[in-house]
């Protein structure tokens, strides 16, 4: 019997893979407990739909990640912060201050969690960050720190 797989089984097959197995198997098992759908032309109809859907999704991600990342290269952020004793930062600037900063100056949105600062930033002057908007698309920004 042609199922689609629902899920994945360990030793069967993988989520949205049509495979050949045996009737009683798809049967008893696969069907019963919802891991697996019969391969009807119906359902071979929807699979295609979600496949061409999930497909469509991910090209309007690397999409918008290519704008963004247009968006920011060669560009610098500058970031005001407080200063403590000896010309040396009150605190530090993190991934989250970077993020701020580049969705008020630049425009761009980014998660802090894509955001890889090279060194920890506690004193004023210019740095380097990655920052990562999808799989294989990154650009680095200059950062500029400056006095409050």
């Amino acid at each position: 019997m042609k199922v689609i797989f629902l899920q994945d089984v360990k030793g069967s097959g993988k989520k949205g893979e049509v495979k050949n197995v045996a009737d009683g198997y798809a049967r008893n098992m696969l069907l019963p407990k919802g891991l697996a759908v019969e391969a009807t032309p119906s359902n071979m109809n929807n699979l295609q739909n979600q496949q061409a859907s999930a497909q469509h999704k991910i090209d309007v991600e690397k999409q918008a990640a290519s704008e963004a990342a247009a968006k920011v290269k060669g560009k610098k952020v500058i970031i005001k912060a407080k200063a403590g004793s000896n010309s040396r930062l009150f605190g530090s600037v993190t991934p989250a201050n970077v993020a701020d900063a580049l969705d008020s100056q630049l425009g761009v949105k980014v998660d802090k969690k894509k955001i890889t600062l090279n060194t920890d930033i506690k004193n004023f002057g210019s740095y380097t960050a990655a920052v990562k908007f999808y799989t294989g698309i990154s650009e680095n920004v200059d950062i500029e720190v400056v006095e409050e």
